[in-house]
């Protein structure tokens, strides 16, 4: 299965409810709190051309944040993307 990373921040109710989304279709994923890395936000920011958190991204590919992750699970995208 492609990794899945998610980059967060704390306190951050999307944060939250992307990894009950994950969770609840059981897809592992490594979290990555950002919240006292200034240097990771940069990175990040490189990366995904993002400031938003969370940023998940499959297989080191972003694909957004909270909306986008359940716009690709509900259009069979994120499915997809893992090989489902």
């Amino acid at each position: 299965m492609p990794s899945v990373v998610m980059y967060s921040s704390t306190p951050c109710p999307f944060c939250s409810q992307a990894k009950a989304l994950l969770t609840a279709r059981e897809i592992p994923f490594e979290e990555v709190n950002l919240s006292m890395d200034a240097e990771g936000r940069v990175a990040l920011h490189e990366k995904t051309g993002m400031l938003t958190f969370p940023q998940i991204l499959v297989d080191g590919q972003p694909i957004g944040g909270f909306k986008e992750l359940i716009a690709a699970d509900q259009n069979g995208e994120l499915g997809a993307l893992l090989g489902a």
